[in-house]
C-alpha cells in the first residue's frame, strides 16, 4: 500500500511529466503564472498521469506521445478544483490558500478557464481524435456532475442512485479517460482499451468514497480543510446516507444530521459529524469502496499477466486504503 509499491516503474517517467507541466505555464502572464505554478508545485498524488502511464505500459509503450496526454489530465484536475473552491468558497486545499482567497471570483474562475483550456490543446497534441472524443467527452460529464451536486445542495433526500452519478461525474470519469487514452496512444486492442476504462470509472469511484469517508475521519490538518466539510456545505456523501439509511425519520439523531444538510440556522455540524462516525456508517462506505476495488482488478483479468497489470493492482489496493 506503499505508494512506491504503485509507482516504481514509472518514478523517472511521472518525473518527466511534472517538468513538462510547469513547461506550458504561460511566461505572458508573470502574476498568472506563479499562481498557476504555485498549484502545480503544491502537488497531490499525481494518480491521474500515474494511471495514464502504467495503463499504457500494458502495451506499445512510448514516452514521449504519452506525456501531452498525462499533462492534459492533469490539468483538467487543477482546473476543476480551481472552479469547485470558488464556487464552494473554500479558504484553503491542501492546507494552502486558495485561489479565490486571495482573488476576486472572477480572477479566479478565469485562471480555471486558462488551465481547461491549456488541458485540451495537451488533449490535441498526439493528434489522435480519439483521444479528443475522449477528452471532450470527460469535461462534459465532470461539468454535468457539477450542475447535479449544485442543484442537490440542501436535499435531505439523496438516493445513493444519484450519489453515485455524482461520483462518477466528478472523478470515475476522469480516471477512466487517464485509462482509456493511456490505451489509446498505446494502440492497445479494443477489449483492452474497454478493459482499462472499466478499471479506471471503478476505481475512480472507490478513490470518491474513500475522499468522502476521509472528510470524516481525518483530521482538518490531515485534510487541510474542516473536517465534515461537505455535510456542511449541505452535501450528503456516502457516509452520510448510509447513517441516514439506518435511522428513522424523527429519530432525533437523524434530525440533527438532516439539520446541519438542510442549512437550519445554528445547527449543531460537529454533532452530525460525531453522530455519522459512530453510526457504522464509515465502515459500511468503506466495505462498498473495497468492492469497487475488487471489481476494478477483476476487469483487468482480460490483459496479460505482466509488470504492468500488477502495478495497476497495486495502485488499486493504495488508493482504497490510503489515509489521506
Amino acid at each position: 500500500m506503499a505508494q512506491s509499491a504503485a509507482f516504481t516503474s514509472i518514478t523517472s517517467d511521472l518525473q518527466r511529466v511534472e517538468s513538462a507541466l510547469l513547461e506550458v505555464v504561460p511566461s505572458e502572464y508573470p502574476e498568472i503564472a506563479d499562481i498557476i505554478v504555485g498549484l502545480i508545485r503544491a502537488g497531490g498524488k499525481r494518480v491521474r498521469p500515474a494511471l495514464l502511464l502504467l495503463s499504457a505500459r500494458c502495451n506499445d509503450y512510448d514516452l514521449e506521445r504519452l506525456i501531452p496526454g498525462a499533462i492534459a489530465t492533469e490539468l483538467l484536475h487543477t482546473a476543476t478544483l480551481v472552479h469547485d473552491d470558488t464556487i464552494d468558497q473554500a479558504a484553503t486545499r491542501r492546507g494552502q490558500a486558495t485561489i479565490n482567497s486571495f482573488l476576486p471570483d472572477s480572477g479566479a474562475i478565469l485562471i480555471g478557464d486558462y488551465i481547461f483550456a491549456q488541458s485540451a490543446i495537451c488533449a490535441a497534441a498526439p493528434g489522435s481524435p480519439a483521444v479528443v472524443t475522449v477528452f471532450a467527452r470527460t469535461l462534459r460529464e465532470i461539468v454535468d456532475g457539477e450542475l447535479r451536486q449544485a442543484l442537490a445542495n440542501h436535499r435531505v433526500e439523496v438516493s445513493r442512485v444519484e450519489y453515485n452519478r455524482r461520483i462518477y461525474a466528478k472523478t470515475a470519469a476522469l480516471f477512466a479517460a487517464a485509462c482509456e487514452i493511456g490505451a489509446l496512444l498505446s494502440d492497445a486492442p479494443d477489449d483492452h482499451r474497454t478493459a482499462l476504462r472499466t478499471y479506471g470509472k471503478k476505481i475512480g469511484q472507490a478513490y470518491q468514497i474513500v475522499d468522502d469517508i476521509l472528510d470524516f475521519t481525518a483530521t482538518s490538518q490531515q485534510a487541510g480543510k474542516p473536517v465534515g466539510g461537505d455535510l456542511r456545505h449541505g452535501t450528503a456523501t456516502l457516509p452520510t446516507i448510509i447513517a441516514l439509511e439506518q435511522k428513522s425519520w424523527g429519530d432525533a439523531e437523524a434530525q440533527w444530521i438532516l439539520d446541519v444538510l438542510s442549512g437550519v440556522p445554528g445547527a449543531n455540524a460537529d454533532r452530525a459529524v460525531a453522530i455519522i462516525r459512530e453510526s457504522g456508517a464509515i465502515g459500511l462506505a468503506h466495505g462498498e469502496a473495497r468492492k469497487l476495488a475488487d471489481e476494478a482488478c477483476a476487469a483487468l483479468l482480460t490483459l496479460p499477466s505482466t509488470d504492468a497489470r500488477n502495478s495497476l493492482y497495486d495502485m488499486a489496493e493504495m488508493l482504497v486504503e490510503r489515509d489521506r
